[in-house]
Formats: structure tokens, sequence, C-alpha cells
């Protein structure tokens, strides 16, 4: 078994159907997945289940932008990552830190 690290690169989206679109690509989601705040909130919470899967670190990157021209929707982002990693003790999301090239 192996820690997993999955990166949620946020650069270019614009809305909430952006990022939950990212989210389809880069977490690896189902492509049923259903795209809203309480689908994300359980696909997190599923992420670790895979039995190849000790822990799960998912890193979100070029967040800034998004947050800062839909801030509502960026809270709401940040409380579904929040509820996931308190609920799943192998899940962990952090916020990368500045613009990566």
């Amino acid at each position: 078994m192996t820690d997993h690290v999955l990166t949620l690169d946020l650069d270019g989206v614009q809305d909430k159907a952006d990022l939950m679109d990212r989210c389809v690509r880069d977490l690896e989601l189902s492509d049923r997945f259903g795209r809203n705040w309480d689908a994300l909130s359980d696909s997190l919470a599923g992420l670790p289940d895979r039995p190849d899967v000790e822990g799960l670190l998912v890193v979100v990157r070029n967040w800034q932008a998004y947050a800062k021209a839909r801030p509502e929707e960026w809270e709401i982002a940040q409380e579904v990552f929040s509820s996931a990693v308190d609920h799943v003790p192998a899940l962990s999301v952090v916020l990368a830190l500045g613009r990566s090239s």
C-alpha cells in the first residue's frame, strides 16, 4: 500500500461548472459524477477507498484567480474540502501557495 497524490489544477477555471469538470479530470472521478457540491463531497470521501491507497493527498494549485473571481463558490468549495477531510482520516487537501509555471 502507498500514499497517493492527486493534483487539482484550477488554472483557467472560471466558474462552478469549470471547477466540477476539472475535478472529474484531475481527481479521476467517474463521468457519471453529478457535478454539484454534494456529489463532490461524496466523491472526495470515496477517493481513499481504493485498495492500493493507504492515504490520499489532494494538492489544489492555481486556485487564486478562481477564488478572487467567484469568492462565494470558492468558500463553498473550501467547506466541501474541509468537511471531506474531517470525515475521512486518510484524506488530506492542501492549497499550494504561489503560481506554478
